[in-house]
């Protein structure tokens, strides 16, 4: 929101520039002491200078992505609202009578009837945005072919992704969402097990962890897989996690590929 219209400013006038995480600024600087706009400008000046070879040049997202993507931001803002006048309801009904406050009652659940209904219209905005792309229609015909993949999460894919422009393989996505393991290790003394990095875009890992409940319900390779790990004892969370990373790299493979996602074992012998 606060960049956005720099980097409408600098992509309308072919003026190269690039978009970095603060946090890989600030954790590059090591130990540091004060901070002022000065400052702040000289350090990032330094970082842009010792990193020249490496960094990469932003390319702005289309017009329909950046729509899709305020879209969802409205979306899941709505979806908190909802939640809460629910939960409130919840928490009148235990020391209100629906004939005490009926007007009360009958306010919240309108509120929630309303965003119920905007919710579906800001779904239906997504999909039009969608078909109105040749790209992005195509890209999203061939993310819902996996099963546990819906609207919600192909849309923020596409966002994510920047139509798959951003990120050029699943390992880099995967550690993006935060589903990528590593290994946790140190000589002789140190040897963690392998965990996740807290450092990602935990929106997206709650969406793929829905997908994943999703897929080992009707994906029968997924669910036998699950099934699988469950009966040897093997730790649920790491078995969603690596359904999780099992996903991601569908999304890959079907993007690379340009063909729907087939389930192979309906076609087994």
């Amino acid at each position: 929101m606060y960049s956005l219209q720099l980097a409408s400013f600098l992509s309308r006038n072919s003026i190269n520039y690039v978009m970095e995480n603060p946090i890989q600024i600030k954790r590059s600087m090591g130990l540091v002491r004060g901070k002022s706009d000065k400052v702040d400008s000289k350090r990032i000046a330094e970082y842009a200078f010792m990193r020249k070879d490496k960094l990469r040049y932003t390319t702005l997202a289309s017009q329909e992505l950046i729509k899709i993507q305020n879209i969802l931001a409205l979306r899941e803002r709505m979806i908190k609202q909802k939640a809460g006048y629910q939960a409130s309801i919840g928490e009148y009904k235990r020391v209100l009578t629906q004939s005490q406050e009926k007007d009360f009652f009958q306010m919240l659940n309108s509120l929630i009837s309303t965003l119920k209904k905007q919710i579906q219209k800001a779904e239906k905005a997504i999909m039009e945005i969608i078909e109105s792309s040749q790209t992005l229609r195509e890209q999203y015909v061939l993310l819902v072919s996996i099963k546990g993949i819906g609207i919600i999460l192909a849309a923020n894919i596409l966002v994510t992704t920047v139509c798959f422009t951003k990120f050029n393989d699943s390992r880099k996505y995967a550690c993006y969402c935060g589903t990528a393991p590593f290994s946790y290790a140190s000589g002789t003394s140190i040897k963690s097990k392998t965990k996740v990095s807290q450092m990602a875009n935990k929106k997206m890992k709650a969406l793929f962890n829905m997908a994943v409940r999703s897929a080992i319900q009707h994906d029968p390779e997924l669910k036998k897989y699950f099934d699988n790990r469950m009966e040897k004892g093997a730790n649920g969370m790491s078995t969603i996690n690596i359904i999780r990373n099992k996903l991601i790299h569908r999304v890959f493979a079907v993007i690379k590929r340009g063909t729907p996602y087939v389930i192979m074992a309906k076609h087994a012998a």
